[in-house]
């Protein structure tokens, strides 16, 4: 059974940083897409950042591009997203998924794409 557990939420101030793991358990996540999306309350979710099958390609929503990184640590099999110079609208739940097909060569921010969801870690953003 495939579990998917995201950590490394916490509260910072504006201009902090934080890095978030997806740790995963019954697949192998080089194998998909990982994506990390948020919720803020009130808000749909939102994609953030995916990572492509064996790193072929990445991609980010435009309010975080130059400040969020995606990475896979195969030998962990963990997706990290380092992110920062947090700013308070970054303030919600992270999630990570896995896309529902393997060897995705280029990976979107679309939920419906995603099967296998973590149960999510709350980033806070205030000064």
């Amino acid at each position: 059974q495939v579990q998917l557990v995201e950590s490394g939420g916490g509260s910072v101030q504006p201009g902090g940083s934080l890095k978030l793991s997806c740790e995963a358990s019954g697949v192998t996540l080089d194998t998909y897409a990982v994506g990390w999306f948020r919720q803020a309350p009130g808000q749909e979710r939102e994609g953030v950042s995916c990572i492509a099958s064996s790193d072929e390609s990445a991609f980010y929503r435009t309010s975080v591009k130059d400040r969020f990184t995606i990475h896979r640590d195969k030998a962990k099999n963990t997706v990290y997203l380092q992110m920062n110079n947090l700013q308070p609208e970054d303030t919600a739940v992270y999630y990570c998924a896995t896309s529902g097909f393997a060897n995705v060569v280029v990976c979107g921010l679309n939920q419906f794409g995603y099967d296998n969801w973590g149960q999510g870690t709350q980033v806070t953003v205030s000064s």
